[in-house]
């Protein structure tokens, strides 16, 4: 990493109590984030490719019953919505890395405050304190 990279490590925000950030920790959660994020574009790359195998299989299911059709056209949807929230996924530890090269990551973009270090360890992506998710939450 960069001089920059290691002064930023030690400048991302903690909650009181917390030890600073060190570079083995940053790059330690970076890497976790850059791992996910590598599972989940094989993950969508293939969900769309069985997606699109199954669309143009339903060309050929014209003459099935209705209940393989709508078992069809649920396994579809499923996939559909399985590609969705992963790609959700994907933006946000996208999202989180970019946080992290920017030495924006750690403050909670509600309040500004820090999300705390222990939250991050457990929940790399996370983009709210506490506080500010558990009211999102109650909304």
């Amino acid at each position: 990493m960069t001089a920059t990279a290691h002064s930023g490590a030690a400048a991302l925000p903690v909650r009181a109590g917390e030890r600073r950030w060190t570079e083995a920790e940053i790059a330690k959660v970076r890497g976790q984030l850059e791992a996910e994020a590598t599972a989940l574009r094989t993950d969508i790359d293939r969900a769309e490719s069985d997606i699109a195998s199954r669309l143009s299989d339903a060309v050929g299911d014209a003459g099935d019953d209705q209940a393989d059709v709508g078992a069809k056209t649920f396994e579809r949807e499923h996939e559909l919505a399985l590609t969705h929230n992963a790609r959700e996924l994907l933006a946000q530890s996208e999202r989180a890395i970019a946080r992290i090269d920017a030495g924006t990551y750690g403050t909670c973009e509600s309040c500004g405050q820090a999300i705390g270090k222990a939250r991050l360890q457990a929940f790399p992506r996370a983009t709210l304190c506490v506080t500010c998710k558990q009211r999102e939450e109650r909304h």
